[in-house]
């Protein structure tokens, strides 16, 4: 059964499992200690930060280990900012950081703190000169600018030596997450602070790495110890530690050759899914991107049942949809990006994907796609009635989840002639995004939207053609 979810996790890398079993006998004891044991298990975390640090590209005492990605990149971000808050209180981030980062940032604009959010294209990458531009706005001096190197939900690389470079300039440190390009590569440019997670590179999960340049002004928050220089209070988890380190080594020696033969493979989903499947959206970068994620949307599809049925194929993909039954409001990714985010599917290859995996994909998929639509479309349309004006209609959505109000609204386009216009009144947060996709899939044209005397939005589309 193919596992298409490596973004979220990647599978257990076997050079991860072999040395977390031998750490388990020999790195059981503490590194802080003298004795005979300690100093066994001090050697193996020195030699670990050594080998992640040489992955990194920076020096092992700029290094230290976090209990997971997410705790690397809120102390790198409180520490920056405590450690520059002479210089201001200013915070940059891109508008498609991962989660962890913008919740770091929302408690930081809650402690008075100002943020600055950068947009993104439809690609999902930013304009390094507008990301520069950015550096020097505001009145309050900005301490810490934050870019991923690639983005967790659609694979766009980011323009990340650009920005260092911008950032250099200003004088302000900048904090690259490199969770998801990490284990392919590292990241070029001189940033300042660096954060990744093991887990994504096939290492095991609960154990994160913050490199901070030194140079930079770092003051870290919260109860410290004398582990980890500060930075990771508390006692290290040497076996994990360990097989994240040589892991992180045996993925870069496969780096080159795996992927490029992955990147084939998603060139072929790219490629075949919008032949198979027809009202399809492929979205991110189709070059500057990670070489083995692949995200599609899907027009008149319920994402929580297109993933569950796909699941019963036997195959596991995720989705950064508004229908799944973990959010009720679509992506912040999509939603900066633009794009659709109905029907949303994330395909991310594990290492030793097969060709034949990829081809029972693209079989399946057109037949499952085609079966959530046909149960969509199932029940009554939502009345349709006359608005003032000629050649007018008003699609009555209230109340209903994406993606009806698309679904409904493609019914009805049909029945206003050209130059008519279709109002739709929706509540569901979706309907701001996929509305105007819509429209420019089916070239039709987005008016635009207005309040709602019933409640929702209403939502004004015209015919074109």
């Amino acid at each position: 059964m193919p596992y298409f979810d490596a973004a979220s996790a990647a599978p257990l890398h076997p050079v991860a499992r072999q040395a977390l079993l031998a750490s388990l006998d020999e790195g059981w004891a503490d590194p802080a200690r003298l004795y005979r044991e300690g100093r066994r298990a001090r050697l193996l975390l020195d030699a670990a930060r050594e080998a992640a640090a040489e992955a990194v590209g920076c020096r092992p005492d700029e290094l230290v280990f976090t209990p997971s990605g997410t705790r690397a990149v809120h102390a790198g971000i409180s520490g920056a900012l405590a450690g520059r808050r002479r210089v201001g209180s200013g915070l940059v981030v891109s508008a498609v950081e991962h989660s962890s980062v913008l919740h770091a940032a929302e408690r930081h604009a809650a402690a008075g703190g100002s943020v600055t959010e950068v947009p993104v294209g439809r690609s999902g990458a930013v304009d390094a000169a507008v990301f520069a531009a950015a550096l020097g706005s505001g009145d309050s001096g900005t301490a810490l600018a934050c870019l991923q190197s690639a983005n967790h939900e659609v694979g766009t690389e980011q323009p990340v030596a650009e920005v260092a470079e911008a950032c250099r300039a200003a004088g302000v440190p900048l904090l690259v997450d490199a969770a998801q390009s990490l284990g392919w590569g590292p990241v070029e440019g001189g940033w300042s602070l660096l954060a990744a997670s093991a887990h994504k590179w096939g290492g095991p999960a609960g154990v994160g790495l913050l490199a901070v340049r030194k140079g930079v002004r770092f003051a870290p928050q919260g109860p410290t110890d004398e582990r980890e220089s500060g930075r990771a209070p508390g006692f290290e988890n040497l076996p994990a530690i360990v097989a994240a380190a040589a892991s992180l080594r045996a993925v870069r020696a496969e780096a080159a050759a795996e992927a490029a033969r992955l990147r084939d493979l998603v060139d072929r989903i790219r490629a075949r899914v919008p032949e198979l499947v027809p009202d399809v959206e492929v979205v991110g970068d189709p070059v500057a991107r990670l070489p083995h994620l692949v995200t599609f949307s899907c027009l008149y599809v319920d994402g929580e049942t297109l993933l569950h049925e796909l699941d019963r194929e036997g195959f596991s993909v995720s989705s950064g949809s508004s229908c799944t039954s973990s959010t009720l409001t679509p992506s912040h990714v999509l939603r900066a990006m633009g794009v659709l985010s109905e029907g949303n599917v994330r395909v991310s290859l594990p290492a030793g994907t097969t060709a034949e995996d990829v081809d029972r994909f693209l079989d399946v998929l057109p037949g499952v796609v085609a079966g959530v639509r046909e149960r969509l479309g199932a029940p009554a349309a939502a009345a349709a009635v006359p608005a003032a004006g000629a050649g007018s209609l008003v699609v009555d959505a209230l109340g209903r989840r994406c993606p009806i109000p698309v679904i409904e609204l493609a019914k009805v386009i049909g029945d206003v002639p050209v130059g008519g216009t279709v109002t739709v009144l929706a509540d569901d947060a979706a309907a701001r995004l996929d509305i105007p996709a819509w429209c420019e899939m089916r070239g039709q044209e987005y008016v635009g939207e207005e309040p709602s005397e019933r409640g929702g939005v209403a939502y004004v589309v015209r015919r074109v053609a």
